[in-house]
């Protein structure tokens, strides 16, 4: 089974975010950079389901700036055999997104593509789902657990009341929710091997795909500042406080 995982460079999740001074996006000049997090977990659940025997081949998928190459050679020493970039250095939305990886599974064929829950920049949470629509597909989002056997895989997923196991036919589009795994660290030696392994460069152009943007950005502000906590003296002072000044009760 051949297993395709998209992965997003984003800002590192330990950067504090900064505001352009004009309002018009995020700065990242100079900035960290770093896969998301939960592209982090769907690799390595892509890396153990090959180590398991259940997948023979796991192939990354990236889309963005030459800057991404990065990302995916990352991909590449955490397990994965192969890297698709496509590259472009216009922001892309998700449903642009998923119309570029809608191509790529169409030729490469894989059963099960694996993608985080949402990226860490937007937060769009959308990919996944328009992918699994455009592909005809089965989905299972927020996965906790993933089992294949077969031609049928077995989901546990988070919902708000609790744990919800599905069990799909291949193929499949699944996210993957934080609690599925622990993403490896790439060993020196698998960064090397890295370097070596094919790495394949395409543009949305090539693909048939225009990904003009949808959106249009009006305004970017930080939050206010938090105010400083007070300490009150009494539980009428409290009810007092939630009531005329918070305006909560």
């Amino acid at each position: 089974m051949k297993v395709l995982v998209a992965v997003k460079r984003v800002l590192d999740f330990n950067v504090r975010v900064r505001v352009k001074a004009d309002g018009g996006g995020v700065d990242l000049a100079n900035a960290k950079m770093s896969m998301n997090p939960f592209d982090e977990i769907a690799v390595e659940e892509a890396a153990r389901l090959k180590e398991a025997g259940a997948a023979d081949e796991v192939i990354a998928v990236s889309v963005g700036p030459k800057a991404a190459e990065q990302t995916l050679r990352t991909a590449l020493a955490m397990g994965a055999d192969r890297a698709v970039h496509v590259l472009t250095d216009q922001d892309t939305e998700p449903l642009a997104v998923a119309r570029l990886l809608e191509k790529i599974v169409r030729r490469e064929e894989p059963r099960l593509v694996i993608l985080g829950k949402q990226a860490i920049d937007d937060d769009s949470n959308q990919t996944g789902q328009m992918l699994a629509a455009l592909l005809g597909w089965g989905q299972a989002t927020f996965i906790s657990r993933l089992t294949i056997e077969a031609d049928a895989a077995t989901a546990t997923r988070e919902i708000d009341g609790g744990l919800e196991t599905l069990r799909l036919k291949l193929p499949l589009v699944a996210t993957t929710d934080l609690r599925l795994n622990e993403p490896r660290y790439a060993s020196l030696p698998n960064i090397m091997k890295a370097k070596k392994k094919p790495l394949e460069t395409t543009t949305p152009g090539e693909l048939g795909v225009d990904i003009t943007p949808r959106l249009e950005v009006l305004k970017v502000e930080e939050p206010p500042q938090r105010k400083g906590g007070v300490i009150v003296a009494d539980v009428a002072e409290l009810v007092d406080r939630l009531k005329n000044e918070a305006g909560v009760i």
